[in-house]
């Protein structure tokens, strides 16, 4: 079996400062290392357990599929500070069926971003009997 130490998801972004903008100050993540210099210099953010690393340059955006999953401690709270961040909500914060409040947005490439806040009494949180 493989050994994973580490593990960090990899944007290759159309336009890498307009992304740095949007991770690191929009979304506010804080820097865990960076790389390289110039304009397609890699910057590393924490992503709660894992990272997200912007490096590089790509002449396309992310093809249809991979998706970011962010828990916040409130969606609402985040909701209000991303809108005021002016970053665009594709929908804003909702219980879903399955008990998690989700809300949608995208970064500048297009890649969806749900922020998921997990209610204490959710089973994610408590599995009773276990």
């Amino acid at each position: 079996m493989v050994h994973v130490l580490s593990s960090r998801i990899l944007l290759r972004p159309t336009d890498p400062e307009r992304s740095r903008a949007f991770y690191g100050e929009a979304l506010g993540l804080a820097v865990f290392r960076e790389f390289g210099t110039g304009p397609e210099r890699g910057t590393v953010y924490f992503l709660g357990g894992g990272f997200l690393e912007v490096s590089g340059r790509s002449d396309t955006p992310p093809a249809p599929g991979p998706q970011l999953w962010l828990q916040v401690a409130d969606a609402a709270a985040a909701h209000k500070e991303l809108t005021a961040q002016g970053v665009e909500v594709l929908r804003p914060p909702q219980k879903e069926p399955w008990g998690l409040v989700e809300m949608w947005i995208a970064d500048p490439d297009g890649l969806k971003i749900v922020i998921v806040e997990v209610p204490e009494d959710h089973p994610i949180r408590y599995r009773p009997g276990i």
